[in-house]
């Protein structure tokens, strides 16, 4: 059943769905300095109360704001799967004194109604204005600076998966309107997920923020046409069930768009699982079989298969090349996921000269 056909039963809420959205307040900012001064004192005097009381700012942690689908008109949002499979953020680079490279980079917190498969809309919770949010992406050794400005009427907060100090955690909540700097030098390599850590995190979580920091080793991997993937989950009713599953974002985007790779080219598949409610996703290729790299810091190829485990915000680095041209599939091996969004085709596209050498072989017979 197409992901259209699964909701056509809530539908007739529309009216009252509808009702359920809260507006975008103002966006105003303090200074940078004396915002990150007063969150970086808050951290540190208490990291854990905040994520695990309920008491005056505790309304947004225990509401989880009724259903979030949402019907499809002129204002709802397109995301861009296929833009995002090789949009990288580099951020603004500077040098230290001492020749270390810093890397500057704004992410904006945002609400909006997005369309995450035909017809069907979602009250989206954005990092730079897309689900996933901006994939982030420096060396091992950069100094990474993270400006976060929360431009929503909630409270959110970035968490980085890696290593850093206690302060720049990322789970003291950042008010409306506020802002807060991360900082921290990008070690070791390998990929690492980020998302809003502000209670209940799977709420933040599965409404769209979250994305991938890449930490590329000092010596760079070979050259590949490198893609990101993220498999993630949507709950549209609050039932703590997955009702669409997606790849980057939207249902079944690559099969009407599939992904065009050259025949005997290297992929390289950044590949991150953002699915909550269900404990572990998959990645199956078709026809083919891949080098997969698990684990932080690594250059060697822990696995070669052709269907990828991942549990939730787990991360692997997927290698292959197509030897043969044609239409590939690719999708959970979750069944039930890929028949609900999760699946798209590789469209594998002939080396100049290999189609004209294929097709002379047929007429000599």
């Amino acid at each position: 059943m197409k992901p259209k056909e699964l909701f056509n039963q809530f539908l007739h809420r529309r009216d009252f769905l509808l009702g359920l959205g809260t507006s975008a307040g103002a966006f105003g900012l303090m200074g940078a300095e004396s915002q990150v001064a007063q969150n970086k004192v808050m951290a540190m005097q208490d990291p854990i109360k905040d994520f695990v009381y309920q008491g005056q700012h505790g309304a947004d942690h225990a509401d989880h704001m009724g259903p979030a689908l949402r019907s499809v008109g002129p204002q709802t949002k397109k995301l861009d799967p296929m833009g995002f499979l090789t949009r990288f953020d580099y951020g603004q680079v500077s040098k230290r004194a001492k020749g270390q490279t810093i890397r500057d980079y704004t992410v904006v917190a945002s609400e909006a109604d997005v369309e995450i498969a035909e017809d069907v809309g979602f009250s989206g919770w954005m990092f730079n204005g897309n689900i996933p949010g901006p994939t982030l992406r420096c060396t091992q050794g950069d100094y990474v600076r993270v400006r976060f400005m929360n431009q929503t009427e909630r409270r959110h907060s970035m968490h980085f998966h890696g290593i850093h100090p206690s302060e720049v955690d990322g789970v003291t909540p950042i008010q409306p309107s506020g802002e807060f700097v991360y900082e921290f030098t990008a070690e070791p390599f390998g990929l690492f997920p980020y998302h809003c850590h502000t209670r209940p995190v799977n709420e933040h979580t599965q409404r769209g923020l979250y994305g991938l920091l890449i930490v590329d080793p000092p010596t760079p991997r070979p050259s590949a046409h490198e893609l990101v993937m993220v498999l993630n989950g949507y709950d549209v009713n609050s039932d703590l069930k997955n009702d669409i599953y997606t790849i980057n974002g939207v249902a079944e985007y690559f099969m009407n768009q599939p992904i065009p790779i050259r025949q005997y080219e290297l992929v390289r598949i950044y590949l991150l699982n953002m699915t909550e409610f269900d404990p572990l996703v998959s990645l199956h290729i078709h026809a083919n079989s891949a080098d997969v790299y698990f684990g932080d810091g690594t250059l060697q190829p822990n696995r070669r298969t052709d269907i990828i485990p991942l549990g939730h915000a787990e991360r692997a680095i997927v290698e292959f090349s197509y030897r043969f041209p044609g239409r590939y599939m690719f999708h959970p091996h979750q069944n039930l996921f890929a028949e609900h969004g999760a699946v798209g085709f590789f469209e594998v596209v002939p080396q100049p000269g290999e189609q004209f050498e294929k097709d002379e072989a047929k007429s000599d017979h």
